[in-house]
């Protein structure tokens, strides 16, 4: 079986809308979800404008014939989009498997009624997606989340994920909704907040109750290091969109964008909002060590490429 068929669950299929199945889940989820669906016209191709990507600074958008311009962007948002929908997916699977590894019955319950958030976030998400039987993914990071869910050490998962990612994952919808032009996928993106805030802010609290051993710290250091390459190398998915639509770019072509995206500076700021989320002394001590590796330095245009 493959690896995201398991946690993850990246590659389970849907069933049809007319499965007996589905219908039973859609009459579970009318309570969470009303029984209005997406209205037609609130439907697009982009749910986000230039000015969300850094795109109204790089030229050679600028200069791209408007079908261009739109495609990029319907590519970027799509791109938005997958990556809430898989997060969300695996988001489902990672809570049932905190249910198994809670040492209290409250810790239990409260990991029970996360995953029942998770389901409702994916089944939000999935209503604005076209193509509802996404079944894996090349995506470095969500490759990355992946394998992380596979862990059993609870430590591990509590730091990274709850307190790390989620804390993250708080910034990042905030900004999704703000700046969304569809009304409907912002308020469900701002309704995402109260949910998240609520299983970062229990990842705190368990982890700070817990002794962490120097295997998990050295399997946290090396987890962290890896995650926060990746934000370091800049918007890479933004300049792939414009390489999808415009065709071959040449290193110079890319190094060009990296800066009129001023890449050292978006790392930066998405770097030290990272930092500012690993608090506590043990979280000191892993902060060092990912201090003295540079990780929390964003590289320059030219390094990205």
């Amino acid at each position: 079986m493959n690896q995201y068929q398991k946690t993850a669950g990246f590659d389970l299929p849907h069933i049809p809308s007319d499965d007996k199945l589905h219908r039973v889940l859609s009459s579970a989820l009318k309570s969470r979800l009303g029984d209005d669906p997406i209205s037609p016209e609130f439907m697009s191709n982009s749910y986000w404008d230039a000015a969300h990507f850094g795109l109204e600074k790089v030229k050679i958008f600028q200069d791209s014939s408007q079908q261009e311009q739109a495609e990029i962007l319907r590519r970027c948002s799509s791109g938005l989009l997958e990556e809430a929908y898989f997060i969300e997916k695996a988001g489902v699977g990672y809570m049932a498997k905190m249910v198994l590894l809670a040492e209290t019955t409250e810790e239990r319950m409260l990991y029970a009624l996360f995953s029942s958030d998770e389901v409702t976030h994916l089944a939000q998400i999935s209503r604005f997606l076209p193509e509802k039987d996404l079944l894996g993914t090349d995506d470095p990071f969500l490759r990355f989340l992946a394998d992380l869910v596979e862990t059993q050490d609870k430590t591990v998962l509590l730091f990274v994920l709850q307190v790390v990612l989620e804390g993250w994952g708080l910034s990042h919808y905030r900004s999704l909704a703000k700046d969304c032009v569809n009304p409907q996928l912002a308020g469900i993106f701002e309704g995402f907040l109260q949910d998240e805030s609520r299983h970062h802010g229990t990842g705190v609290t368990l982890f700070n109750q817990m002794s962490v051993s120097q295997t998990s710290r050295a399997t946290i250091i090396e987890t962290l290091a890896l995650f926060l390459q990746m934000v370091r190398v800049g918007p890479q998915s933004v300049v792939a969109a414009i390489e999808q639509v415009k065709g071959h770019l040449s290193c110079q072509q890319k190094l060009r964008i990296f800066q009129e995206l001023d890449t050292e500076t978006h790392s930066g700021i998405r770097l030290n909002l990272l930092r500012s989320l690993m608090r506590g002394e043990e979280a000191g001590i892993i902060v060092q060590e990912l201090e003295d590796r540079g990780a929390f330095q964003p590289l320059p245009a030219k390094k990205c490429v």
